[in-house]
């Protein structure tokens, strides 16, 4: 069955790309959940009709970003945890406690667009990278210092 993607599927193709996938795939997963449409010469008027508006807000999420990372890229966050002789921290820092700095410094980010590969487990000095969009990901300083 011919579809056309409404949104990005991994190993499948991005948006607005018409590709032919297996019918129960189609019917069961990928239309139910709203990825995909039936590829009809109706649909592919939709598409460019919501390509257009799509194209528009990914502009103005882009702007904001763009706006925000400048603010954000001046930012430097210090984080007091109780650590262990070897600068071992008892427990962690992670992106929810990076959060909710930002959002005592009035911003609001949401933590799943922290970007931290494991939380941080050390003191010291950190670069910690936000995705504000999928084009602009500023990077943030923070330091973790031993709480007395």
């Amino acid at each position: 069955m011919k579809v056309i993607l409404k949104d990005a599927v991994e190993n499948l193709g991005a948006r607005g790309t018409v590709v032919e996938v297996k019918d129960g795939y189609a019917r069961n997963f990928l239309i139910p959940k709203g990825l995909a449409m039936k590829y009809t010469n109706g649909a592919v008027k939709v598409l460019h009709q919501e390509r257009k508006m799509y194209e528009t807000k990914q502009i103005k999420e882009k702007e904001d970003a763009l706006q925000l990372s400048e603010k954000l890229s001046s930012i430097e966050l210090t984080v007091l945890r109780r650590a262990g002789d070897q600068d071992v921290l008892y427990g962690s820092v992670t992106p929810t406690d990076i959060a909710e700095l930002l959002e005592e410094k009035g911003f609001k980010v949401d933590k799943r667009k922290i970007i931290l590969h494991e939380p941080i487990r050390k003191l010291g000095d950190y670069s910690v990278k936000i995705r504000l969009h999928s084009e602009v990901v500023p990077t943030i300083k923070l330091t973790v210092l031993r709480e007395e």
